[in-house]
């Protein structure tokens, strides 16, 4: 499998909740042998209400972390010159999803030419279900239980993909991260359904799963996404790639043998192009 990361690069220049310069990550990638690595920081957040917890307590605002986002654009832009005939790099972003953020994803990737985006999921009805044990549970319990925020999050996760068209569908089953019994959930006639759903637009609409390592890192037994759903992903021919989701330079690789294993497992299509073609010719 050729080292390809579609879901990497967060810095601590540019993420709060990251360490490590862009360049120091871009360096590691490299020396770690990748062909090809999206950078992918976090979209800026669509109005102060759209701040993570860690944010407001660093007294950011969202025109802060806006200036901040074009300054990543164009220190990534610099160092995919500096790279280039070496290891390609595409410029991107990881988007959110709450109430309001559709027109401001379409505005950011037109306004800075982004190559492409991966389409993620952190919030459950606006609110953010992965920032903590806690914040899970309180969104399980606004939703009334887990099986019905399983739902709530699939529901969701269609909505931002129809409304965003992400070349990239980031960790498809993040919700599952503080759920031990994750596979009988997934296994719920109600869940089940909107997972087939979602994966069945993801195969329509030419987008690749992102099959996500940092899971490895945080506990899980396997990556974001779980034997199950890949087993149905593989089945509708859908595309997979490689995920680093790194937040630093030790993470840069993590778990890409891994990845490797349970793709290979299932003859799964390793994806090298976009429905557009952006990623012909390595």
């Amino acid at each position: 499998m050729r080292k390809i990361s579609l879901h990497g690069g967060h810095s601590g220049q540019y993420c709060d909740h990251a360490r490590d310069t862009l360049a120091d990550i871009v360096e590691a990638y490299h020396l770690a042998g990748f062909e090809c690595v999206g950078l992918s920081e976090h979209m800026p957040p669509f109005g102060d209400a759209g701040l993570y917890p860690d944010e407001v307590e660093l007294g950011r605002s969202a025109g802060w972390m806006e200036a901040r986002f074009a300054r990543y654009v164009a220190e990534a832009r610099e160092l995919a010159r500096k790279y280039s005939g070496r290891m390609r790099i595409m410029v991107g972003m990881e988007s959110e999803w709450y109430p309001g953020c559709a027109q401001w994803v379409a505005d950011l990737r037109r306004y800075h030419g982004l190559d492409y985006v991966v389409g993620s999921i952190h919030h459950v009805r606006g609110v953010c279900f992965d920032f903590s044990r806690d914040a899970y549970d309180r969104t399980s319990a606004m939703c009334g239980g887990t099986s019905r925020m399983y739902a709530a999050y699939f529901d969701g996760q269609l909505e931002m993909l129809r409304e965003t068209r992400p070349e990239v569908v980031g960790h498809f089953d993040l919700i599952r991260l503080h759920d031990p019994d994750y596979l009988q959930t997934l296994a719920l006639p109600e869940v089940w359904e909107r997972v087939m759903r979602n994966l069945e637009w993801i195969r329509d609409a030419g987008a690749i799963l992102d099959i996500n390592a940092r899971a490895l890192l945080k506990g899980q037994p396997e990556p974001y996404v779980c034997a199950p759903i890949l087993d149905a992903a593989a089945k509708l021919g859908i595309g997979a790639a490689y995920g680093d989701d790194a937040h630093g330079v030790a993470d840069v690789g993590c778990g890409f043998e891994q990845v490797e294993e349970v793709l290979t497992a299932r003859n799964m299509k390793w994806s090298e192009t976009f429905g557009d073609g952006v990623l012909t010719g390595f």
